[in-house]
C-alpha cells in the first residue's frame, strides 16, 4: 500500500515516476503530475477561493439580487436620477470617444510626416552615396 506521504506534491521517488509513466502514456497526464508536483501545495488554497466564488455567486442569483442598467428600484425619483445619470455618462463616452479618434488622426498625420521625413533623407543619402562603377545614382 502506497502512503500518502510518498505521493505529496514534492520531488519523491514516487512522484518522479508517475510523472515519467505520465508522460509516456499520454503527455497530458504527465504534465498533470508535473504541475501537481510544482503547484499541488496550492490546491487547498484554490479550492477555498473557488468555493466561495461559487457561494457569492449563488447566492446573489438565488436572491435576485443583481442589479443591471433596466432594473427598477422602486423608487421613481432615484430611477430618474439614475437614468439622468446614465444618459450625462453616456454624452461625456460620446465625447471622449471623438477626443480619441482626433487624437488618432493626429498621430496618424504626425506618423506619415516622420515616415515622409525619414524617406526622404533615405533618398538623399542614397543619391550622395557613389556607385560602385563611381557614378551617382540619378533622381
Amino acid at each position: 500500500m502506497v502512503s500518502a506521504y510518498a505521493l505529496r506534491p514534492a520531488w519523491t521517488p514516487l512522484t518522479l515516476v508517475l510523472m515519467v509513466i505520465g508522460f509516456i502514456v499520454f503527455w497530458p497526464l504527465g504534465l498533470a503530475m508535473l504541475a501537481y508536483i510544482l503547484w499541488g501545495e496550492r490546491v487547498p488554497e484554490v479550492r477555498r477561493h473557488f468555493e466561495g466564488v461559487k457561494r457569492d455567486w449563488s447566492s446573489e442569483h438565488r436572491c435576485g439580487r443583481r442589479w443591471n442598467a433596466t432594473s427598477r428600484s422602486g423608487n421613481v425619483a432615484f430611477d430618474d436620477y439614475r437614468d439622468k445619470e446614465l444618459k450625462r455618462l453616456e454624452e461625456e463616452r460620446r465625447k471622449l470617444d471623438q477626443e480619441l479618434r482626433a487624437f488618432e488622426s493626429f498621430m496618424g498625420d504626425l506618423r506619415r510626416a516622420r515616415d515622409q521625413e525619414e524617406f526622404d533623407r533615405f533618398m538623399r543619402d542614397r543619391a550622395d552615396r557613389p556607385r560602385k562603377d563611381g557614378d551617382t545614382i540619378e533622381l
